[in-house]
């Protein structure tokens, strides 16, 4: 099988021609996705050998997870890894993705950090916000893994053919995971060891979290119209009908309306009905789609 290393990479000069060194003890077939850096990051790597997939302006990280993907494909690889660029992975930890793909035993391979019995160097924070947003990909995915936000990964050809990641922020990790059990392919993790010694990452724990919440309401929204907006609906419906009869049998004994159960009744009554009504039609709308690709 031949095999590329895809590196997605935003302002990385300090760290990628290091990175790029290594990896050419392993191979030659390395991808950059230069995600609109100011800095020499697509220059140095072009120097270097790599093949190199140029963003006019920072897209985000999905976004260069995307045209990793796309020029995987282009180039017929049978295999893509994903290696972040900013120092923390290490390079000794690519066979050890790579091995399940290759023997047929997985499409997607995920470096788990938590599977390694001295993940105690991952900062509490992260190790927190981590295996809570892999609770709800699990959830959302109907997976059992136990670290959903890994970007080293290895991909099956089938996978890259397969799977098109839209989500250009960080909840592309969430994204691929959710289409990939959609489609049936075969997920599963090996332990790695991450590296935070030093200034290595890049990506803001607050704002990676918030996106990859985000992205998953939204695939869960689209995925299952009538459970994400639904059930919420049917509550707020029984909420509104409860406060409803409560308001007509104060006005059957005393012949006054009060106004807060009143308004609560009309306000629950009124986002019930327009959330059930989304449900329908975003659930038509999809089955609709899903007939017409032939899903």
């Amino acid at each position: 099988m031949e095999f590329a290393i895809g590196i997605p990479a935003y302002n990385e000069e300090k760290n990628i021609g290091v990175i790029i060194a290594k990896l050419h003890k392993i191979t030659k077939n390395i991808i950059i996705c230069n995600d609109g850096s100011s800095d020499m990051t697509g220059m140095i790597a072009e120097k270097m050998g790599a093949v190199v997939t140029n963003h006019e302006k920072n897209l985000g990280y999905g976004a260069a997870i995307r045209s990793l993907f796309l020029k995987a494909k282009e180039l017929n690889y049978d295999v893509l890894v994903t290696f972040d660029g900013d120092g923390q992975h290490r390079v000794e930890d690519i066979h050890r993705v790579l091995e399940p793909v290759i023997k047929n035993n997985a499409d997607v391979v995920i470096g788990s950090r938590f599977l390694n019995l001295k993940d105690g160097s991952i900062p509490q924070y992260r190790k927190t916000g981590i295996k809570a947003i892999t609770k709800l990909t699990n959830v959302t995915a109907d997976t059992k893994i136990t670290d959903s936000q890994s970007g080293l990964r290895a991909y099956s050809k089938k996978a890259i053919s397969e799977i098109l990641p839209s989500e250009h922020g960080m909840g592309v990790s969430t994204e691929i995971l959710i289409k990939a059990s959609k489609k049936g392919l075969r997920i599963t993790e090996v332990p790695i060891t991450v590296l935070y010694e030093g200034d290595t990452s890049t990506h803001n724990p607050a704002s990676h979290g918030i996106s990859v919440i985000l992205s998953t309401m939204k695939f869960i929204s689209i995925e299952h119209p009538l459970k994400f907006y639904g059930i919420p609906g049917l509550i707020l419906l029984s909420i509104g009908l409860f406060f409803t009869v409560w308001t007509i049998q104060i006005f059957t004994e005393t012949r006054q309306i009060i106004t807060n159960i009143s308004l609560i009744s009309i306000g629950s009554t009124v986002v019930a009905v327009i959330l059930i009504m989304t449900s329908i039609l975003l659930y038509s709308l999809v089955s609709v789609v899903r007939e017409q690709r032939g899903n």
